[in-house]
Parts: structure tokens; C-alpha cells; sequence
């Protein structure tokens, strides 16, 4: 069994938050092997992703050699189409993006036309799902992790599992509590937001973790649980128009958190308690699987029964 920590500050996340035109310009993709060369570290621009596949020598290195091939024209596909990449969901409801990563993100935020998102909340998750799929595609490996900045596309064969560390802030590397997640479990995808993350949030979670099927399904409802976890008036949160911060963010004017005093037991509860009842109904929807929340010290925990199993450590904090 392998251990696996969930922390931003691991390995950089961007919802593509640099400037369109930057993007453009990046250098050419680069593809590297880390350490005791067993994994595989993929670059370009923004994205930046470490892969970790366990298996036979052969076995994994033709996988990295797919993986590398199919990140080449990834950040290319995705630039040439950000302006309506950065446009709400619902205005592209008949539209069809170019390439696997693009449709993968448009996917991901269908079911959630009603709270104004747009398809680069699922963008980290959808290019780890793609590099993933390439990945194990005709190769027989034990298991398999593309790691997207924390937001982490799983693939575990049937003798397999793993244990995930959660961390309990995006600034934290911390991470006595975990999940352990088993071939049955149905978990592909593990995602991360938080006001602290690099991408904006509209909320005060210092750490939403989201197990669901894909980690673009994850990527897009820990954003939007995390956005939940609010207080809308409180003089201890400081908030900013995102454009103000990053001119072309796709949440134009709507206000983000900068800052986030300490809060009194009541309004952590209070906003815990908003973000798990949107963890329930994304729940209900069938779109996760399991959800962990924190905010200054408080977590809770959402999940179904049928997934009760997956927490080995974090029994001693409150299910929902």
C-alpha cells in the first residue's frame, strides 16, 4: 500500500491564471524523471504534473513514454480556446470544445449551470483524467497517480489500494488524517480548493478534499463546496474583486477571499455547516463520493454509507 499526501504547496495548481497570451508563448513541453527515476515529471507553462505508476520496468516506462506523448499538445488545445473556456457553462450547452482535456472540463460542470460556473473550475482535474487515460492505456500496471497540483486521477488494479493523506490547509503539510481508497470504492479522482490555494475561492475553507469518480469531477465540487463554506457578512473576511487580482480570471468581478481572520466557534460552524449541505446535495446527485472540510481547526466529514470505509484516521472527527 502506498501513502499519498494531498498538499498544494507539493506540486503548483493553475486554473490557466496567467494571461492568454502568456500562455501562448510558454517553452515547449518538457518531460523529466525525478529521483530514483520512478517517476515521471511532466512541464509545460502552467501545468505541471508528476506521475507515479507502479508495475513492471517495461510495463512503466512504455506508460510514461504514452504519457509524454499525449502531454504534448495539451496547454496548446486549451489556449487556443480560453476566451470561451472562461465563459459560463450554460452559454456553451450545445457547443463542442476541442480535444479530450476541453470536453472533459465542459463535462464536468454540466450538472452545474445553476451556480454560474465555468468549465476551467475542472481544468487541473480534466488534464490529470487525460494523462491518466493515456497512461494505462494497454499497459498493465498495479496502480497509477497523474498529480495535478493536489488534484490527483487514480487508477488501482484489483489487488491494489492506497492511503491518502489530507491536509488540513493548503498551506499545510500536515496530514495525519486519511482515506484509504480500494478498487471497489469507485474513487478515480481526488481534488482540493481552499481560499488559501492558488486559484480564487468565494469562500473561507481552509481545505475542502472531494473523492469522486474523476478528478475533474472532484476538481470542479471541491471548488464549489469550498466556495460554500462561507460567511457572506463578517468583518474578519477580506475580499476583493477577482479582476482586480488577475485581470483575465474567469470570475470577472465576483468577490474572492484575500484574507481570513480567526473566527469564533460559532461562525466556523456556521460556515462548515453551509459547505455540508452543498456537500450533500452534490452528493445526492451522485457527483462524489466523500467530502472532508476544514476550516480553522473544525472539520467534518460528508459521506455515503456506502463508502464509510474509505476513512482510516479520520474516525474522530464528525460525519454529517
Amino acid at each position: 500500500m502506498q501513502e499519498l499526501a494531498v498538499c498544494r504547496l507539493l506540486i503548483l495548481k493553475d486554473r490557466m491564471g496567467c494571461a492568454s497570451s502568456n500562455i501562448l508563448k510558454q517553452e515547449r513541453p518538457t518531460a523529466w524523471l525525478l529521483g530514483d527515476a520512478t517517476r515521471l515529471h511532466l512541464q509545460h507553462g502552467p501545468i505541471d504534473l508528476i506521475i507515479d505508476a507502479a508495475g513492471s520496468s517495461a510495463e512503466i516506462k512504455r506508460a510514461y513514454r504514452q504519457a509524454a506523448v499525449a502531454f504534448e499538445s495539451v496547454l496548446d488545445t486549451l489556449a487556443a480556446q480560453l476566451p470561451a473556456l472562461r465563459q459560463e457553462s450554460r452559454i456553451y450547452e450545445n457547443f463542442l470544445f476541442k480535444g479530450d482535456v476541453a470536453r472533459r472540463m465542459q463535462l464536468a460542470v454540466q450538472p452545474y449551470s445553476e451556480f454560474h460556473v465555468t468549465p476551467m473550475a475542472a481544468v487541473a482535474g480534466a488534464v490529470a483524467d487525460h494523462i491518466l487515460s493515456y497512461l494505462i492505456h494497454n499497459r498493465t500496471l498495479d496502480r497509477a497517480q497523474v498529480n495535478n497540483g493536489g488534484d490527483i486521477a487514480l487508477h488501482l488494479s484489483p489487488a491494489s489500494e492506497l492511503k491518502i493523506g489530507i491536509c488540513k490547509s493548503q498551506k499545510s503539510t500536515d496530514h495525519s488524517d486519511a482515506f484509504l481508497i480500494k478498487p471497489e470504492d469507485g474513487i478515480g479522482g481526488v481534488a482540493t480548493s481552499g481560499w488559501q490555494g492558488r486559484s480564487f475561492s468565494l469562500g473561507i475553507a481552509d481545505a475542502v478534499t472531494v473523492l469522486a469518480s474523476t478528478a475533474a469531477d472532484a476538481d470542479v465540487a471541491a471548488t464549489l463546496i469550498a466556495n460554500a463554506v462561507n460567511l457572506p457578512v463578517a468583518q474578519e473576511v477580506t475580499r476583493a474583486p477577482a479582476a482586480s487580482i488577475q485581470p483575465d480570471s474567469d470570475l470577472g468581478n465576483r468577490l474572492v477571499t484575500i484574507n481570513v481572520e480567526p473566527l469564533s466557534e460559532i461562525n466556523k460552524k456556521q460556515a462548515l455547516n453551509a459547505g455540508v449541505q452543498c456537500a450533500k446535495k452534490l452528493m445526492n446527485q451522485g457527483n462524489i463520493h466523500s467530502c472532508y472540510l476544514h476550516l480553522q481547526g473544525q472539520t467534518k466529514i460528508v459521506e455515503s454509507s456506502c463508502y464509510q470505509s474509505a476513512f482510516c484516521v479520520s474516525q474522530r472527527y464528525a460525519h454529517c
